[in-house]
């Protein structure tokens, strides 16, 4: 069976199973080439409140049944991502530029969460409390209810089924509104997985679509908790809209992360692990090391040896050639990117290695000489850029580190001991020490500080179930209280 046949999905998605009565189409475009590689519908915000509606009907049935059902329609989704993920690689490498083994990772990834939400479902969810008073007291977990989930372009698989599989292990029903470039991998496949392994039907919507949808999928009345992962300036208006309607959001936001190099590190594999940290995805990722930070005793080495890699590194259409770096999403991306790189050297940042594109191809790019100040350090640039910045101190590297409205990851390679003191020191969701900023597992809690986020975490059974539940607190006597009424 071929999962993603358009006559089966395009169908689908138009005649309303997934998104409702889809008003208009447009085109799944290769980035790599321009390529049309099929139509989706676009929802509606009437689609959105159609989905919203069958969706809290559908979550009431799903929240009664045994968590042996649910499991069971996670486990057997988990053995269809491993069934069919080389088509649903295919669609990440072409739909999102992704190179082969990113492409890997998100089905394996994928894979690997469907079978922890599936140990989800039958995790204890509630504790027994003490009492004051002759009664039993108890904390319950129970379903949140409907639960929307907007998703990025850059990891599209990841980033839906990060919280759509916990979301309808725990009981719940889900609105995902991925983004519209990468719908296909990161909403269409997720729907044809779940609707193979037998998920009820309208417990899982689809809607593709621009700001309208968002802003709908958000206050439709009947969602009660809304995870969002993507830029600070959206997830702000997210967040607002939810403190104004009384909802529960998780913001899983940009970042620029530090990655510090010690005094006595190896350069070749801090620079190979730097390398990594700044270029894996055309640097198109929340975790991506943004800000690389050197001892002066290492940096022109380190920034020589930096420049030299990104030199070697082959750019092109991951789907015909063996590359390292695949296209930019969009000519919008690109032209933010190029603006970041060419304003730090109009600043006095040196262009060690980089700075040029063809078509949606960015080079690899290293700034040396770099302050603080300038646009490519100060800011996200979402793209394969590394700022080097030296310092002299491990106080100064503390300082640098620290100085960002961002707090997603850190990368500290060098000595274990010095590492730790910086660790300490500097406020972040994430550190890895003797390894790059880019890292995540399925059963780990994942979440930023600040402009990264608003504290909330993914992954893991705790916070998976402080993530997609209301807690109830429940109270029994043997017999009714008296009162003196």
């Amino acid at each position: 069976m071929t999962l993603l046949d358009s006559g089966t999905w395009t169908e689908k998605i138009f005649n309303g199973e997934w998104t409702g009565t889809a008003d208009g189409a447009y085109d799944v475009v290769e980035p790599a080439t321009g390529t049309t590689l099929g139509r989706l519908g676009r929802a509606t915000t009437a689609d959105v409140a159609a989905a919203a509606t069958r969706a809290a009907a559908a979550q009431r049935d799903w929240a009664a049944r045994t968590y042996q059902e649910r499991a069971a329609v996670l486990r057997h989704a988990g053995r269809l991502f491993e069934e069919h993920a080389e088509e649903i690689q295919g669609w990440i490498i072409r739909e999102a530029g992704s190179i082969p083994p990113k492409a890997q990772l998100e089905t394996q990834f994928t894979t690997d969460l469907c079978y922890e939400a599936a140990a989800l479902a039958s995790h204890p969810q509630g504790r027994v409390l003490p009492s004051a008073q002759p009664r039993w007291s108890l904390a319950r977990q129970r379903p949140a209810g409907v639960v929307t989930v907007i998703a990025p372009f850059n990891v599209p698989l990841i980033l839906s089924m990060r919280s759509v599989a916990p979301a309808l292990a725990l009981g719940n029903a889900v609105l995902l509104k991925p983004d519209p470039r990468t719908a296909v991998c990161g909403g269409v496949a997720v729907a044809r997985i779940f609707e193979e392994a037998g998920l009820p039907a309208g417990l899982l919507h689809v809607l593709p679509g621009g700001a309208d949808v968002g802003e709908a999928v958000i206050a439709a009345p009947e969602v009660r908790v809304v995870s969002f992962t993507g830029s600070t300036k959206v997830g702000r208006r997210i967040g607002e809209a939810c403190g104004r309607l009384l909802k529960r959001v998780h913001l899983e936001l940009g970042g620029n992360s530090a990655l510090i190099v010690l005094p006595g590190a190896d350069v070749a594999k801090a620079v190979s692990a730097g390398a990594w940290g700044s270029f894996l995805h055309q640097g198109q990722i929340c975790m991506t090391t943004g800000r690389q930070l050197v001892h002066e005793s290492l940096h022109e080495e380190y920034v020589a040896a930096l420049a030299d890699k990104a030199d070697k590194l082959p750019v092109g259409d991951p789907a015909r050639n063996e590359v390292a770096l695949g296209p930019i999403i969009d000519q919008s991306q690109l032209a933010q990117i190029d603006r970041f790189v060419s304003d730090s050297v109009a600043a006095g940042a040196r262009l060690a290695a980089g700075g040029t594109h063809e078509g949606l191809f960015y080079r690899p790019t290293v700034l040396a000489e770099v302050t603080p100040d300038m646009p490519a350090y100060a800011q996200e640039v979402f793209g394969p850029v590394a700022p080097v910045v030296p310092f002299s101190t491990i106080d100064d590297a503390i300082e640098l580190a620290a100085d960002s409205e961002y707090g997603l990851a850190l990368g500290i390679l060098g000595d274990v001991g010095e590492a730790m003191r910086v660790a300490d020191a500097v406020p972040t969701g994430l550190v890895h020490i003797n390894d790059q900023t880019v890292n995540d597992e399925p059963i780990v809690p994942f979440g930023g500080l600040a402009a990264s986020g608003n504290g909330s975490r993914f992954g893991g059974p705790d916070a998976n179930i402080e993530a997609f539940t209301e807690t109830q607190w429940v109270t029994m006597r043997s017999e009714i209280a008296p009162y003196p009424f």
